[in-house]
């Protein structure tokens, strides 16, 4: 019976200054490897045989992935990264500060941005500096493929095909010896996730608020039904969280 633990990176410097990060590859702040290192205390404390681990190819994943695995003692396993478990692109909006853009285009708009299924920011320009198209990290993904913004329902999209085929796969082969898979990954590549596995409805998943640094464990049965799934340590603590999450302006 395999176990899946999903795991979205602590808090990084643009989470600090309140900016929309999405693609931007920032790393993560001092209170941001706290965040990784309790979290791999959980991870230890857990006795979770972790056998292998998913990221993005943004770096506050690979780091908070690098921080809890070492604190685990699981330094060891093997990693995968995928740009699919990336966060959501957020488009124009990339960079702003949140609390400025809602006061510009009202919180309301940008409630939807953030949190509806299927309804993207503003898009990118193709000329704009912070795109991605030339960084080395994705030069073996189609430009097609590559987006100028997203939502959730573009997300749930791009990572669906890596959960069935690749995150499943290791479900598969590590579930027979009693081992686990962990996936450090961001709020919307996770919320996706969720989505999936436990049947979440568009109508629902909107309020799914997604804390940082705390692990999610998803038991599941050989089918990878879900059979139960709840936070690691204290589930208040994750409560907390969640709501800090959901109390940032934009």
């Amino acid at each position: 019976m395999p176990d899946l633990v999903l795991l979205r990176h602590g808090r990084s410097t643009w989470n600090d200054l309140n900016l929309f990060t999405g693609w931007q590859d920032v790393d993560l702040s001092p209170a941001g490897e706290n965040e990784a290192r309790a979290a791999g205390g959980l991870l230890g404390a857990a006795g979770i045989d972790l056998r292998v681990a998913h990221t993005s190819v943004l770096t506050r994943a690979i780091r908070t992935a690098e921080i809890a695995l070492h604190e685990a003692g699981r330094s060891w396993v093997a990693v995968r990264r995928s740009w699919r478990l990336n966060e959501r692109h957020y488009g124009a909006l990339t960079g702003e500060d949140k609390k400025t853009t809602a006061e510009r285009y009202g919180l309301e708009q940008v409630r939807v941005w953030r949190r509806s299924y299927d309804v993207p920011p503003p898009s990118l320009a193709l000329d704009d500096p912070r795109s991605v198209a030339h960084d080395p990290r994705y030069r073996d993904v189609p430009a097609e493929m590559i987006p100028l913004a997203e939502c959730l329902k573009d997300v749930v999209a791009r990572a669906t095909p890596y959960l069935r085929d690749v995150i499943a796969e290791d479900l598969r082969a590590e579930g027979v010896k009693g081992g686990a898979v962990l996936v450090v990954a961001h709020g919307n590549s996770i919320r996706a996730l969720r989505m999936v596995l436990e049947s979440i409805p568009e109508a629902e998943i909107a309020d799914l608020e997604i804390p940082t640094g705390i692990p999610y464990r998803l038991r599941l049965d050989n089918d990878l039904e879900v059979i139960e799934a709840g936070y690691l340590g204290d589930p208040e603590a994750a409560a907390r969280a969640a709501e800090a999450v959901a109390r940032q302006a934009g």
